[in-house]
């Protein structure tokens, strides 16, 4: 089969306990793409490796995106997923459902002030199986990072 899993930086690193995030989030738009890129590196400033779909899918076919991706979950330590808009973007609530079947926990992030879904501005489905929810609108880089370091100091 082929190999489609990078994680950029990850040759780099020879510390096994560095963990890994796949980054989810919508990236369909110059400022969710800005965000994304942001949010990735502010993870990688406080010592993890992120690995951000919008970089290693870049100029790939569909069934390579899909292989790539899947491949970086499975990778993948945690997955941080950016659930803000009206409604969760659908690959990303793919990206959870599939990290949680596969025993990887989730953090669910909500910078969106609006109230939309079943519990608190999520959906339900999203909200319980999450290992760690951040719901801020200002200081969500901090917030995750506390939520990263809680979770991986029980483990």
């Amino acid at each position: 089969m082929k190999q489609f899993f990078t994680f950029e930086t990850t040759n780099k690193i020879k510390n096994e306990k560095v963990k890994r995030i796949y980054f989810a989030a919508p990236l369909f738009s110059a400022a969710e793409i800005t965000y994304n890129q942001a949010f990735s590196e502010e993870l990688n400033n406080a010592g993890y490796i992120t690995f951000l779909p919008q970089r290693e899918c870049k100029n790939k076919k569909l069934t390579e995106i899909f292989e790539i991706c899947k491949a970086g979950i499975d990778k993948a330590d945690v997955v941080v997923a950016i659930m803000d808009g009206a409604d969760a973007d659908s690959g990303t609530c793919w990206e959870c459902g599939y990290a949680f079947a596969k025993n990887i926990p989730v953090i669910i992030v909500r910078s969106d002030f609006r109230n939309s879904g079943d519990t608190k501005g999520f959906n339900a489905m999203l909200y319980y199986s999450a290992a760690g929810v951040v719901e801020s609108e200002t200081d969500y880089f901090a917030q995750t990072i506390t939520t990263l370091k809680r979770l991986f100091s029980d483990k």
